[in-house]
């Protein structure tokens, strides 16, 4: 246990840093689960709608420091791909 007065501000700026971070990642997950699902049962205007979530998470992840800004450009990319390829039934 750290015991300077420093020491124990860095901790607590960390767990609460770590607590944003988790939560940015598990929101950012939570999009993409949702895309992919809506690109599986093969329904175009929910996975475009689905897709532009996804991408506003994307790009606040960015923001917020969470991931670079190529991985959100690739994921963009490939979604983009996959989400123009969903033929609707």
């Amino acid at each position: 246990m750290a015991n300077h007065f420093s020491a124990l501000k860095r901790t607590r700026q960390t767990e609460k840093r770590t607590a944003v971070n988790r939560a940015s990642k598990s929101r950012l997950r939570g999009a993409l689960r949702e895309l992919r699902s809506a690109m599986d049962q093969k329904d175009k205007a929910t996975a475009e709608s689905k897709f532009r979530e996804a991408t506003s998470v994307l790009d606040k992840s960015v923001q917020k420091g969470v991931i670079h800004k190529n991985t959100a450009s690739r994921y963009k990319a490939r979604l983009a791909v996959r989400v123009a390829a969903v033929d609707s039934k």
